[in-house]
């Protein structure tokens, strides 16, 4: 049977059940969990360090109202930083190549900062969709170019990391089948295919922990413009 492309991208199931919950519940098991002793070992301390570095530059542009979402953001980051490169493994599944999940994570948190901002500071909040100095002919059109852009935020938030994590996936996957079939025919460029692959790969890691930091970096900066 021929498989398409896109085939790496359909949710796993077995026995009719849906292997993505799995997917999404196993990456909190490989977390170590500290412990009570006075001295941590390297991974603990190395984790520890990582955590609070991210969580203050993340919390720096934020008043003090923003802090509360510390452990938020902190947690989405591990949490999407570990299923991306959980996905980069042989035979694995990446929920995040799934539009509907990056959603379900996006939607909620965008619709929390805008319900903050209404609650909080409604004039300044509502003050976003019209920009100060605009000319009275343009006022209606401005105010709906900003309520547009304003709902696309969530959608555009989940795009961004399907797209960029899909994109990815097809490359391995075009590249790999490429030195696969040149591997008898052309060895020598089977080898530098194979290299590409190699490099390729390396990005792809970065990419993985680029775009979950990208994803709770923009959330943050929404909630900055509401608290």
């Amino acid at each position: 049977m021929t498989l398409s492309l896109f085939d790496q991208f359909m949710s796993p199931v077995y026995l009719g059940i849906p292997l993505i919950a799995l997917a999404l519940t196993l990456p909190w098991t490989l977390f170590p969990t500290p412990t009570s002793r006075w001295v941590n070992n390297r991974l603990l301390t190395l984790q520890s360090w990582f955590i609070n570095r991210f969580t203050q530059q993340l919390l720096l542009p934020l008043s003090l109202g923003g802090h509360k979402w510390a452990l938020i953001l902190t947690s989405l980051m591990l949490y999407l930083i570990s299923l991306n490169m959980l996905g980069l493994l042989p035979y694995t599944f990446t929920p995040t190549t799934q539009l509907s999940l990056n959603l379900g994570l996006a939607v909620p948190l965008w619709l929390a900062t805008v319900i903050i901002g209404m609650r909080n500071q409604p004039t300044i909040a509502l003050g976003h969709l019209l920009p100060e100095g605009t000319p009275t002919p343009l006022i209606p059109a401005l105010i709906i170019i900003e309520t547009i852009s304003l709902f696309i935020r969530p959608l555009a938030l989940g795009v961004r990391l399907t797209a960029n994590l899909t994109a990815g996936h097809l490359l391995i996957q075009l590249i790999a089948t490429a030195t696969f079939v040149m591997l008898s025919l052309m060895p020598t460029v089977a080898f530098f295919t194979a290299t590409l692959l190699f490099l390729l790969t390396l990005l792809e890691v970065a990419v993985a922990m680029i775009q979950a930091y990208v994803f709770v970096l923009l959330l943050s900066l929404y909630l900055q413009e509401n608290v």
